[in-house]
């Protein structure tokens, strides 16, 4: 029987093309990784967190236009009011009832650019919250193609360890036999005896880890693993070299990207605190009507127009600390922008290099594989007639079950580190991967809220 035949029988399928162990499943039945991505895409709560989180971010957009607009307000008071007034030796007194009401509009004519910076600070939030919603998107995208990779070999090494534990049990079996013919000692039984307990043991570590891989995909993509199959490969969406990975993802990582924004809001927000600074000019105008506000005068009602200007001298000097503060926090966001490219470059480096890693262990692994394979049947043959020793078989069935399971670990590396990839150029998304799912796109909300001017409903009707 050939290698590739004895796999299948196995229940194992070798993809060196996708570089990735799969169990065989029926196409028909299968979940593929695309629809799992798809499904941690629309359920994941994290991303769902981060998503409402953006639009939280967009209202500040129309908080800061809010200082281009008038504001209007009005005061009313009625009670009652015991007056008692004397007057030419006449006393009089008695209860009143005063009543007033006022309008007041009020509109801002100049606050040191204030608006008009706390606006700009706005819109680059507003620009920093939807690429740290793509870098949280990517983190899901990938956990989840992580998770349902994990789920995958942790199946494909159950069932070595499980087939391993059968090999053992058969050997087990044959070496009793021939102890009770004589041909072997009774430390030949024991050694067997020794190996299908510690395969026993491999079983239940490979159950465990089975379920703990379960749980996590269930954490991550929402619902529980049914049948997997083999993942298409990606590779080809790679740049051909690490530095074009490190130049893609220096240019296009949203952590970057948001880390970018962040400077530039850092630095309205500089100028947001140096308005304090400058002068405010205002118009203010007014309508009022009083009513029995004096014995004399049943009725008082006027109108006022003011031009108020405020010019600040000194406020105790918390304005220029503010300013100091801002201009910190500006150094620390350029800073950071620095941090996160050369953690960016760190990491294009790790995958590529395990990505790389992977290819040359899988190839070392099949080989191994089939030589494993071929040693393990000559030597029971030599154990069958006598030139070889139990524990020389069981040492050939535990030589294959090693080799086969550093194959689906590395199988199961290479696709984990293309993805991981894909992420560092900044193209793990639901567009650039196909995913058919409905799209989220933040700009929507934003362009909804952006120009609103009242209403406590959002968008989605809550």
């Amino acid at each position: 029987m050939s290698f590739a035949k004895r796999l299948r029988r196995n229940g194992l399928v070798l993809c060196a093309g996708a570089g990735i162990v799969a169990l065989s499943v029926g196409s028909a039945s299968a979940q593929t990784l695309d629809v799992a991505l798809g499904m941690a895409y629309v359920n994941n709560p994290t991303l769902n967190s981060q998503r409402a989180g953006t639009r939280a971010t967009d209202e500040k957009v129309p908080q800061a236009l809010s200082g281009y607009r008038p504001t209007l307000g009005a005061t009313a008071s009625a009670g009652p009011e015991y007056g008692r007034q004397t007057g030419s030796g006449v006393t009089t007194s008695g209860w009143l009832w005063p009543r007033s009401f006022a309008l007041t509009a009020a509109y801002t004519l100049f606050n040191g650019f204030t608006t008009a910076n706390q606006t700009r600070n706005a819109e680059s939030q507003v620009r920093g919250s939807r690429e740290t919603l793509r870098n949280t998107e990517q983190a899901v995208l990938l956990n989840a193609a992580t998770a349902y990779m994990n789920v995958i070999q942790a199946i494909a090494l159950l069932d070595l360890q499980r087939q391993s534990l059968a090999a053992f049990e058969q050997e087990l079996r044959a070496t009793r036999d021939r102890f009770n013919v004589g041909e072997v000692t009774r430390t030949d039984v024991a050694q067997a005896e020794a190996r299908v307990a510690d395969a026993q043991y491999q079983v239940s570590q490979a159950i465990a880890n089975l379920s703990s891989a379960r749980a996590v995909y269930r954490q991550v993509i929402g619902v529980e693993p049914g049948k997997l199959s083999t993942p298409r490969s990606i590779e080809g969406m790679l740049p051909k070299n690490v530095d074009s990975v490190i130049a893609s993802g220096l240019t296009r990582h949203p952590a970057v990207k948001a880390s970018e924004f962040a400077v530039d809001a850092a630095v309205f927000q500089v100028k947001v605190a140096e308005g304090a600074l400058m002068p405010n000019l205002n118009v203010q105008g007014q309508l009022s009507q009083a009513y029995d506000q004096n014995f004399s005068v049943d009725s008082l009602g006027g109108a006022a127009v003011t031009l108020n200007l405020s010019v600040p001298i000194y406020q105790g000097g918390v304005e220029y600390a503010n300013i100091r503060q801002a201009k910190e926090l500006a150094s620390q966001a350029r800073i950071e922008v620095d941090v996160n490219r050369d953690t960016i470059r760190a990491q294009a480096v790790q995958y590529w290099g395990a990505l790389e890693a992977s290819k040359a262990q899988i190839q070392a692994a099949q080989s191994s594989v089939a030589a494993n394979t071929l040693a393990l049947e000559g030597v029971r043959e030599e154990w069958r007639v006598g030139q070889r020793t139990t524990t020389d078989v069981l040492n050939a069935q535990r030589d294959l079950t090693n080799s086969q399971s550093a194959l689906v670990v590395a199988q199961r590396d290479r696709v984990v580190a293309a993805y991981s990839l894909i992420a560092i150029i900044g193209k793990l998304d639901a567009i650039s991967l196909g995913l058919k799912v409905n799209v989220y796109n933040p700009t929507t909300h934003y362009e909804q809220v952006r120009d609103s001017w009242a209403g406590v409903r959002t968008p989605d009707g809550k």
